[in-house]
C-alpha cells in the first residue's frame, strides 16, 4: 500500500482533482497511455516542461498510484515509466474534461481556438482489466 506523505482530501471528487491537477499530469498521463517512456523521451515529448519539474510531477503521480517507475539495473542504469491500471483507468476522465472544454468553448464561442484532445485518452476499457492484476 502506498503511504501518501500528504494527507489527500476525503471528498471523492476534490481527491480525484488534486491527483490530477496541475498543468503537466494530464499530458503526462496522455503520453504514458501509449507505454512505458524513460524520462528523456518523456522530455523530448513535451518540450516546454522542464526536467525538474517533469522529475516531481512523475513523483507525485508515483506516490498516488497512477504512474510505476521501474529501474532497469544495468550500466548505464535505465528508468522507465508508465501508467499503473489505476492511471489508465483515468483515461475517460480525461477524455470527459476534454468534450467539456470543448463544450465550454462552444458556449463562450471560442471553439475556433479549440485543438483537437488526443484519441489515446479513450483508453479501452479491456486494456484496463488486462493490465489489472488477477
Amino acid at each position: 500500500m502506498v503511504h501518501l506523505t500528504k494527507r489527500l482530501p476525503l471528498l471523492p471528487a476534490e481527491r480525484a482533482l488534486k491527483v490530477i491537477a496541475g498543468r503537466w499530469k494530464p499530458i503526462i498521463l496522455y503520453h504514458l497511455f501509449d507505454g512505458a517512456l524513460r524520462l528523456s523521451e518523456l522530455h523530448r515529448r513535451m518540450p516546454a516542461i522542464s526536467q525538474k519539474v517533469l522529475i516531481q510531477q512523475l513523483r507525485e503521480m508515483e506516490e498516488h498510484g497512477i504512474v510505476h517507475r521501474e529501474i532497469f539495473r544495468q550500466v548505464p542504469p535505465r528508468v522507465e515509466y508508465n501508467a499503473t491500471p489505476l492511471g489508465l483507468s483515468l483515461g475517460p476522465v480525461l477524455l470527459a474534461l476534454c468534450d467539456w472544454g470543448r463544450r465550454h468553448a462552444r458556449e463562450l464561442d471560442e471553439i475556433d481556438r479549440m485543438i483537437d484532445c488526443p484519441a489515446a485518452l479513450a483508453v479501452h476499457p479491456g486494456a484496463i482489466a488486462q493490465a489489472l492484476p488477477a
